[in-house]
């Protein structure tokens, strides 16, 4: 893989990564209630998600399913269905006392590690854009007449470095505004707006269609 093709990757994975949608909402929303700390176990679920639609659409999965109209709708339904949920139940959560701190010396239930990682793998791994994406961007970016495997390595880490540092970006500037969101009335704004845009977002897949431009003939 030439530098020229490398950087042209950078350049288009740090417009995927910055661009807002449901991760970034995830990460701000966990980097808000939990912290910047424990957000990033979350933020590594949702890398473990990316390398899943990465390997997906680099081992021409990708292309099948969306050749499938059936299994291409199952997945934009599972996807958009577990979005609406993590919106609804942030929607109807009741706000505490105060918001945790770094140290969690408030008490606010915090969701287990495992289940943080798995909500962040969820979040990316059912995303039916993502695969759509991946499997027409990819392929500008592979050489079809060299090696499959360390072409997939290097655009896979180059990938998962630009949006773990992008997502905890969000994390943190979400975190930056802890210290405003400890009454009640402002956590139940918080809760009422990521757990709106959550609900968006999995509605909006609801639309996605199948790219039949990137299916192989």
């Amino acid at each position: 893989m030439s530098f020229a093709t490398w950087f042209s990757f950078f350049c288009a994975a740090c417009l995927i990564a910055i661009s807002p949608g449901s991760g970034a909402i995830l990460s701000m929303s966990h980097g808000l209630n939990y912290g910047v700390k424990r957000a990033s176990v979350t933020i590594f679920g949702l890398q473990l998600g990316l390398l899943l639609v990465l390997i997906v659409a680099g081992a021409g999965v990708g292309s099948l399913l969306l050749a499938s109209e059936t299994a291409f709708g199952i997945v934009k339904l599972l996807g958009a269905l577990y979005l609406i949920y993590l919106g609804l139940t942030q929607f109807l959560s009741r706000p505490q006392a105060s918001v945790v701190l770094q140290d969690n010396e408030a008490g606010l239930h915090i969701p287990s590690s495992g289940r943080r990682v798995l909500t962040g793998f969820l979040t990316n791994a059912s995303n039916p854009k993502g695969i759509v994406f991946m499997v027409a961007v990819l392929p500008n970016f592979i050489n079809s007449q060299a090696p499959l495997l360390p072409q997939l390595t290097i655009l896979a880490i180059t990938m998962v470095v630009i949006d773990t540092t992008v997502m905890h970006s969000y994390a943190l500037l979400a975190a930056s505004l802890q210290n405003l969101m400890r009454d009640v009335k402002a956590q139940r704004i918080q809760n009422r707006v990521f757990g709106a845009v959550l609900m968006l977002v999995g509605a909006s897949l609801f639309f996605v269609k199948r790219d039949t431009s990137a299916i192989p003939a």
